[in-house]
């Protein structure tokens, strides 16, 4: 990839574009309730963190996670199909992170649709644990996937293999 990839927080400004990504490349066929509204007050929470990727001017990429309890929770990640496999989900999933073990956090979950193989498999090879089937977990009517990260486990050790 030519540009590097840039991650900050975002910013208000960023609001729209990430609900407009979301619209586009997560919520299709379940309406759209990730609207600018709703991300501008996941910026503002105080257990929230909002992340953008870009490569460039470009918005390559988001992600939402929510930190409560001694876990984490990624409600909402989505890669611009342009820069897919060039490493933007990965170092937004790093930096999502690494920002929870600075927080003192070592799980992460998240959920994906469960006929999303490309979002299952790219979960896995980093190393989260497909751990629950849920039917009808988007909106009622699409099984969905739940899964998890122990940070504190190293990868390799005994422990991440079970």
């Amino acid at each position: 990839m030519s540009d590097a990839i840039d991650i900050r927080l975002a910013t208000q400004r960023d609001a729209l574009q990430i609900a407009e990504m979301s619209r586009t490349l997560i919520e299709v066929g379940l309406g759209w309730s990730w609207t600018p509204a709703r991300v501008i007050r996941s910026l503002q929470h105080p257990e929230v963190n909002v992340a953008v990727a870009r490569c460039g001017q470009m918005m390559a990429g988001f992600g939402i996670a929510s930190y409560r309890g001694g876990e984490a929770h990624i409600p909402l990640f989505a890669v611009d199909g342009a820069y897919r496999r060039k490493g933007v989900g990965t170092a937004l999933i790093q930096w999502i992170e690494e920002t929870a073990l600075t927080a003192g956090i070592g799980v992460i979950r998240l959920e994906a649709r469960l006929g999303n193989s490309a979002a299952r498999a790219f979960y896995r090879a980093l190393g989260y644990r497909e751990i629950e089937t849920v039917p009808h977990m988007y909106r009622g009517v699409e099984p969905g996937v739940r899964l998890a990260k122990d940070l504190w486990v190293k990868p390799g050790s005994q422990l991440s293999n079970r």
